[in-house]
């Protein structure tokens, strides 16, 4: 079983605390913002469950977004909106949505782990790990509070625009979500710039 603490334990040996994890959900989708949530979890933690969103089922992912927030030295989560997707693309936007993230942290971290590998200047020193959300407890814990809380949005959208099913996929491309494209058009949340091809634009 991996050890989640591996990474951030050899940082602290090295001087280097608190570490912040980093992680978003919400590139890949049609619709809706992209979601990315910085964490600061007390050393060590133990959270039983605790993995990358992706694989947990979500009620299970609900259950640890409360344990989380609850047990969090700090936390921050940021959405950055269609509009803005549209504008300067989805990699700054997720960026852009991560730095806020870590902005909001009411305690500075010496470092933050970000999943993936890519990345640009941030307001505090950078790491980046790939499968991060694996690797890392902080990550992990990233990963789990911005998926919530993407899809927790994207389920009030639902109920704004019914006829889009978005409580089902969330904004992600399933045949369901081109069909009602295809018979509704594009509602105010969806991302023009990733409909191009769909629309022959």
């Amino acid at each position: 079983m991996t050890d989640l603490w591996e990474l951030e334990r050899g940082l602290i040996a090295r001087g280097i605390s608190p570490v912040c994890g980093v992680d978003e959900a919400g590139r890949g989708p049609l619709a809706g913002p992209v979601c990315a949530a910085a964490v600061i979890l007390p050393p060590e933690i133990e959270i039983p469950g605790l993995n990358d969103s992706k694989k947990l089922t979500d009620k299970r992912r609900r259950a640890l977004y409360d344990v989380i927030i609850e047990n969090a030295v700090s936390y921050g989560i940021a959405m950055v909106h269609e509009k803005e997707i549209d504008e300067i693309n989805i990699l700054q936007a997720t960026f852009n949505a991560m730095e806020q993230a870590i902005l909001q942290l009411s305690v500075k971290p010496a470092m933050a782990l970000i999943d993936g590998n890519r990345e640009r200047p941030f307001p505090v020193p950078v790491q980046t790990v790939v499968k991060g959300d694996s690797l890392s407890a902080n990550i992990a814990a990233a990963s789990i509070l911005a998926k919530v809380t993407r899809d927790r949005y994207m389920e009030e959208m639902a109920e704004k625009y019914p006829q889009y099913g978005f409580e089902v996929h969330k904004g992600y491309g399933t045949k369901a979500h081109y069909a009602s494209l295809t018979e509704h058009g594009m509602s105010p949340i969806h991302r023009r710039t990733f409909l191009k091809k769909f629309y022959g634009e």
